[in-house]
Order: C-alpha cells, then sequence, then structure tokens
C-alpha cells in the first residue's frame, strides 16, 4: 500500500465510522476494495453466461419460518455445487457460491443449502439470492441472472 492509498483508507475508514459502521460489513472479510461495499450500494461483480450446456445451474429458494425466531433460508441449487474452498479463484464450470440479497441490499454470500435469517422489520421484503462463480459474476442462462426472489410479510407487533 502506497502512502496515498494509505491516506484514502483512513479517510474511508473514518466515514465509514461516522456513517453508521458500515464498513465492518463491506471491508470486513469479502477481500474487496471499499468501492466495492456489499454494506449499501449495489454491488456490482459483471455476468458470466453459462446456459451452453446440457444441464444449465438453477436455484430455488425456500422460506421456512422458524419456530423461535426469523426465517430458515433453504437454497436448492441444481447442477451446481457450493465449493467455499475456492470462493475469490478462478471460474470451475458447475461450481461457485450464492448471493444472498434483502430488498435490493446484499448480505452476505452462501456457501451452502441453508441459512438462518434473524428478525426483519415490518412490512414486506423481497429475499434473493443468486447463483454466483468463484469468481463472483452472476451466473445467467439466456442472458438471465440465475436466481430465485420470494416475499417475507412481517406484521407488525
Amino acid at each position: 500500500m502506497n502512502a496515498w492509498s494509505g491516506r484514502f483508507v483512513v479517510v474511508w475508514v473514518a466515514f465509514g465510522v461516522l456513517s453508521g459502521g458500515w464498513l465492518a460489513v463491506t471491508w470486513g472479510g469479502e477481500g474487496h476494495r471499499p468501492a466495492m461495499s456489499h454494506g449499501g450500494a449495489a454491488m456490482q461483480h459483471g455476468r458470466m453466461e453459462v446456459g451452453d450446456t446440457t444441464a444449465p445451474p438453477a436455484v430455488t429458494l425456500v422460506v421456512h419460518k422458524d419456530l423461535k425466531a426469523g426465517w430458515n433460508l433453504q437454497v436448492r441449487a441444481e447442477n451446481f455445487r457450493f465449493a467455499p474452498e475456492h470462493a475469490s479463484t478462478a471460474h470451475v464450470a458447475g461450481e461457485g457460491h450464492a448471493h444472498l440479497f434483502i430488498d435490493g441490499k446484499k448480505i452476505t454470500r452462501l456457501y451452502g443449502e441453508w441459512y438462518h435469517l434473524p428478525a426483519l422489520t415490518p412490512g414486506v421484503h423481497k429475499i434473493t439470492v443468486t447463483l454466483n462463480a468463484n469468481s463472483h459474476e452472476d451466473l445467467t442462462v439466456k442472458g438471465k441472472v440465475v436466481s430465485d426472489t420470494k416475499e417475507v410479510h412481517v406484521p407488525s407487533k
């Protein structure tokens, strides 16, 4: 890191702390530059067409209400293997990870079929999962992102 980029990081960290602490999410583990924020801005990794195979990937999201609190999300992927050991490496056909979005905001990466989602604020929320290459591009089939979206209605207390 050169002196200029070090100053940029200090300014970025100060901005992040003063703006509500989103920096802990955006910088802490995704391995991206700050401008590629996951914690509020839309993340753009690009797209990768994978529909030219006889068995293209597909995904179905199932939302199960947890009896204690929140929801259990089940990500049913077809012709796709979750490969956390290859995250952030070169694309390998048929493997990768998923990205979880709530109301259009990226929440996290998913490396397996299940994820517990804690409480949401009252209202209607759109929960989306996308299948992604190891190198993070959205996988597409015939130009359409391989994804599924479900709505969750959270009543007021």
